[in-house]
């Protein structure tokens, strides 16, 4: 016995040096990351005909990333997630300020893409030079750069708990790696702070009024997890096929993503520049339930897919943010709802079902909203990961467990690869599903 309790207190305490000095390295990472990209976009608001330099921004990020690191292609966190599997966690650490440069010449001059996946990449390629530094095994290896997306994560958006346990769950539809567990919290936890000791402020909003709980309430939040379940299906379709038509397009690469940036600066004149960027006015806005467009979520899909598709570089988590807030908004404003609670419920609940990450989604809500939001977030946020199916804005997640035994999969299988449907055992649980409704129907006649 005691020689079982020693070994797990070595490693308890091997785990809490490795996990914090990757919360260190991805704080101070996600700090440099923000501040510049402050400064970027703070330069390009004060320069002349802002929107001529959408063009050039994609032309500079593509080529960033194409001649010098092209692992840190696209939105970054599903090529991380390519590198845990395939790669046990190996990650050159040039993609790191390749990733943080492109992202704010996408960002700066408005292309429509979010922070997460650089920060993800920064922890996860410093978390990797730190593995070759200390020479860990490849098992060792794997853990710790999981550890740094999650500390990516939780510096981002002041999140340490969720950020943690989206590094884990974004991994593997259906499963969580309970050994990384602890180092992905102490990771977390520390890259928050670290981050915070370092000037970055996050925003968080307690709701000052949450709704009590209702049948209505309940039935209404339930119905939204719907819509977003749905809506989270058509963010991962715009993406997967405004990538395959830029792929289509003939000419250099370069022509292409000049040439949707050209098309994003003639759409912003056409119909408005709030879809540009990051968004956040907008999306805090929608959090503190004012007005917003009721096509503002629509618009926002078309900014990112075309952003990303044509070579910007950046994250998908903020654009996601701003789609779940503004169609919870429009919802709440069509049922008579309070827009504030179903802004903050879509933000979170359009995360669990793109990425598939149900838990990280709930937790986010208590730790930027508070604790009243949490119940109706979690339902919305599960129901939502249901009706989104098997797909997600990260391909390189592999199927761990079905969300439902009616259809047939092959574990261990990309989520590009389409489930099969068991058509037969799916009428088996349709007729099931109508008994129980006759019999509820019959029962309330009683």
């Amino acid at each position: 016995m005691m020689a079982e309790h020693g070994t797990l207190l070595a490693s308890l305490v091997k785990w809490t040096l490795l996990a914090a000095a990757v919360g260190v390295l991805a704080g101070a990472g996600t700090a440099l990351f923000l501040r510049v990209l402050r400064w970027g976009i703070d330069t390009m608001t004060h320069a002349p005909l802002p929107l001529l330099w959408l063009p050039l921004g994609f032309v500079a990020a593509h080529a960033l990333v194409r001649w010098l690191a092209p692992e840190a292609e696209g939105h970054g966190t599903d090529r991380v997630i390519e590198a845990v599997h395939q790669r046990s966690g190996r990650i050159p650490l040039m993609v790191a300020p390749v990733k943080l440069a492109a992202t704010v010449f996408t960002i700066s001059v408005g292309g429509s893409v979010g922070k997460e996946g650089p920060a993800a990449q920064i922890g996860a390629s410093l978390a990797s030079g730190l593995a070759s530094l200390l020479r860990l095994g490849r098992t060792d290896r794997r853990k710790i750069v999981i550890c740094g997306i999650g500390a990516g994560f939780a510096t981002v958006f002041g999140t340490p708990i969720a950020g943690a346990i989206f590094g884990l769950e974004v991994l593997v539809l259906g499963s969580l790696m309970y050994d990384v567990l602890y180092p992905s919290f102490v990771a977390g936890i520390v890259g928050y702070h670290m981050a915070s000791q370092l000037g970055v402020q996050y925003f968080h909003q307690t709701l000052p009024t949450v709704p009590l709980p209702s049948e209505r309430m309940f039935g209404a939040t339930l119905l939204a997890g719907v819509v977003f379940g749905l809506v989270a299906l058509a963010l991962i379709e715009a993406l997967r096929g405004a990538h395959t038509l830029a792929r289509r397009i003939p000419g250099p690469r370069w022509a292409v993503a000049a040439g949707g940036g050209a098309a994003l600066a003639l759409a912003s004149l056409l119909v408005s520049t709030r879809y540009l960027g990051l968004g956040l006015s907008t999306l805090e806005g929608a959090v503190r339930g004012e007005w917003v467009p009721p096509e503002a979520a629509l618009m926002k899909i078309l900014f990112t897919a075309v952003s990303l598709g044509v070579g910007g570089s950046g994250g998908i988590v903020t654009p996601i943010f701003f789609i779940g807030a503004t169609t919870g908004s429009a919802l709440a404003h069509v049922a008579g709802l309070d827009p504030a609670t179903f802004s903050a419920i879509g933000m979170v609940a359009l995360l669990a079902g793109a990425a598939n990450a149900p838990l990280a989604a709930s937790v986010m809500a208590i730790e930027l909203f508070g604790p009243g939001i949490g119940p109706y977030a979690a339902i919305s946020a599960i129901v939502a990961f249901t009706m989104s199916g098997h797909r997600s804005v990260y391909p390189s997640q592999v199927l761990g467990v079905p969300k439902t035994r009616s259809l047939s999969v092959r574990q261990g299988a990309g989520l590009c690869d389409a489930p099969i449907i068991d058509a037969r055992l799916a009428r088996v649980r349709w007729r099931a599903l109508q008994r129980l409704l006759r019999r509820l129907r019959g029962g309330a006649r009683r």
